[in-house]
This record gives structure tokens, C-alpha cells and sequence, in this order.
């Protein structure tokens, strides 16, 4: 069995499991169901059925029932949430979670920034996962398998310091129809993002292959390449323009890592304070100290970058209803905001000629 990143997870590249069968020219009929449990590796019964039901295992590319009955030549084509080898210890910590809505199959988050969705190398403990334990007690989560850590309940992930709606699913049908949304490129994902500069078009569409940066190991970067990276596309519009820094959403058609980060750079539009790909330095606006001063109080009170996951949009898993979710931005983005509207409001007392004085970029 093969795995590959699924595409559309943002921006975690959770691992699936994609697996084509071509069964023998002498394969005896047998049900699908249990014929790939005597095939695959620690997959129940229920989560083969589960997979079926949804649309996850094809036969000869066609949607089939679970007492389908395989046939010599039949190819079976199928894509999984990967399942956990081996136990991990992963550990029950009471932290606070704002449950913007939950029900028995599935729970959306609204994730404040700071907050690591699960542990890794350098973050063990104090992780949405650790919370999401201590939340459900006793209740199993199902777990997807990732880069030898597990996730109980994740879908997908963002960043630790992009805040934002985040999708949990409560049992293994409710992973299964959710993953298969997101292979799908059906959930819907829009973003809201300040970011450096004055973009001139009101709106537009990024596309680029995205991959990792070839010296910066900790960056992703986009490579005109098709060879290099992976397919990645990202719309934008434009809400408000303020001179030195404007406040655009975003739409995601795909989900690569750091894919709006990293895109918006691309094009000249580094995400305000976003460390990692240079944006928490001034990248646009006058010499004056003040506007310099001005800046480090925005950076302070917003020490992160500035993207926040604002909507979230699915199909029910059980009532097959389609689910839109949206919140406000968080304080810290409100307060960097209104700042930037007052000092764009009080331009008209600054020197006339303030606009030919920029930082180089």
C-alpha cells in the first residue's frame, strides 16, 4: 500500500492511504468488503463499509454497494484516512476550547492563535490534540495517522498562529465523509488576511506549484517548475485598502502548506508580521519614526501573522446538509486594524510630499 499527501489539506499535508488493486484474471467472486479486509492491513469491516457507503472505493471507477461482488480484472481504486500502527501516548491536558458548534458526528472549533493543533518534535504537550482528549474523556476519537504522530479527530489543521475555524470529526464515518470532501476539493475555506502593500487588482487567482524552499528548509516556495512542487491555486478580493497594507480574503481551491503565505509573498503581498517569510519588518510606507514606531506597536499588539480562518463550509456527513460556519476576527486583528484606520484617517496632517519617502522592499 502507497501513501500519498492528500492535496487538499491545509496546510498539514495529513498522509492518506491511495491504493489501486487489480485483482488476478483467476480472482474467485468474492464481496468487496471482505475481500479488501483480507487484503489491507488493520482495516475493519465497519471502516471498509463506511468507505463504501461514501464513495471512497471505486470498482472500474463506478460507485459500487458493499455486496458487490468482485470480478477477474476488476480494478479497485480506493482512498482512506491512514490508520495509526502503533500506540501513541498522547496526553489529556484541561485547556479551554471555543466550541463555535458540535454535535454527535462532528465539532467546530474556533482556534485562537498561539495554539498548536498537535504535538510534534518541538511542541509535546499544550496542542489542540491534548485538549480535545481531555474534552472527550472516554469518548474514542478516530485518529488519522500523520508524519508518525496521531491526530484524533483532525481533518486537516492550520497553522499555530493563523486563527480560525478548524473541523474535528467524532467517529470513523464522520472522518471518512470529511476526508473525502476535502480529496474532493468540495469544503469550502475562505480567509481573511492583511497583508503588505496596495494591491491594484480587486481581485485575482494565484496559481503555482508549491514546494518546499530549496535553502530554507522551514519555507515553502512557489516554482513556475510544473516538475517541481505541487499544483496550488488561491483566489483573492480585495476589502479594504489602507495605502501600506490592505485587507483581502482569500479562498482556497487547494491546500498546500503555507499556501496563502507563501502565494501572496509570490506576488509581492507578504503577510503583515509574518516572520518566517520576512513580513514582520517594514515592507512598505514612509522613513518618518513615527510611522516606524507606529508599525512596532501594530507588531506588538498583533505578534503573528495576520490570517485568520474565518468560514468553513461542508456537507453533513449523517443529514447530508450543507453547514456554513463563519466568525468574527479576534481581538488582536480587530485592534492592528483599527489602528491602521486611524493613522490612514489622519494622513491628511502629514507632509505633502510624504508619499514619494517609501522603505525599499
Amino acid at each position: 500500500m502507497t501513501a500519498i499527501k492528500l492535496a487538499d489539506l491545509e496546510p498539514s499535508e495529513e498522509l492518506y492511504e491511495h491504493q489501486r488493486i487489480i485483482c488476478d484474471p483467476k480472482q474467485t467472486s468474492v464481496r468487496i468488503d471482505k475481500f479488501l479486509i483480507e487484503r489491507l492491513e488493520k482495516v475493519s469491516r465497519n471502516r471498509v463499509q463506511n468507505a463504501i457507503k461514501i464513495g471512497c472505493i471505486l470498482v472500474n471507477d463506478k460507485i459500487i454497494k458493499s455486496n458487490y461482488k468482485i470480478k477477474p480484472g476488476d480494478e479497485i481504486s480506493l482512498v482512506l484516512p491512514s490508520s495509526p500502527e502503533d500506540e501513541n501516548p498522547l496526553v489529556a491536558e484541561d485547556i479551554p476550547l471555543d466550541i463555535f458548534y458540535e454535535d454527535d458526528h462532528l465539532m467546530v472549533i474556533n482556534k485562537p492563535p498561539g495554539l498548536v493543533v498537535h504535538p510534534g518534535v518541538s511542541n509535546h504537550s499544550g496542542t489542540l490534540v491534548n485538549a480535545l482528549l481531555y474534552h472527550f474523556q472516554q469518548h474514542q476519537l478516530p485518529l488519522l495517522k500523520g508524519n508518525s504522530e496521531d491526530r484524533p479527530g483532525l481533518v486537516h489543521r492550520i497553522d499555530k498562529d493563523t486563527s480560525g475555524l478548524i473541523l474535528i470529526a467524532k467517529n470513523d464515518f464522520a472522518m471518512t465523509h470529511l476526508a473525502k470532501q476535502f480529496f474532493d476539493h468540495t469544503i469550502d475555506r475562505e480567509y481573511v488576511a492583511l497583508v503588505w502593500g496596495d494591491v491594484k487588482e480587486d481581485k485575482g487567482t494565484i496559481t503555482g506549484n508549491i514546494g518546499r524552499h530549496e535553502r530554507d528548509r522551514m519555507q515553502m516556495a512557489v516554482y513556475a517548475d510544473n516538475s517541481q512542487g505541487k499544483h496550488a491555486v488561491t483566489h483573492y478580493e480585495v476589502i479594504e485598502k489602507m495605502y501600506y497594507v490592505t485587507l483581502i480574503k482569500c479562498k482556497l481551491e487547494t491546500g498546500r502548506t503555507h499556501q496563502i503565505r507563501v502565494h501572496l509573498k509570490h506576488i509581492g503581498h507578504t503577510l503583515f508580521n509574518d516572520e518566517r517569510y520576512d513580513g514582520n519588518r517594514i515592507l512598505k510606507g514612509t522613513i518618518f519614526n513615527k510611522y516606524k514606531q507606529f508599525v512596532d506597536n501594530c507588531f506588538e499588539l498583533m505578534p503573528r501573522q495576520a490570517l485568520h480562518a474565518r468560514s468553513l463550509g461542508f456537507i453533513h456527513p449523517v443529514t447530508e446538509e450543507y453547514m456554513l460556519f463563519e466568525v468574527d476576527l479576534p481581538k488582536d486583528f480587530q485592534e492592528v486594524l483599527t489602528k491602521w484606520r486611524g493613522y490612514i484617517a489622519s494622513r491628511k496632517e502629514m507632509p505633502t510630499d510624504e508619499s514619494n519617502l517609501t522603505w525599499d522592499d
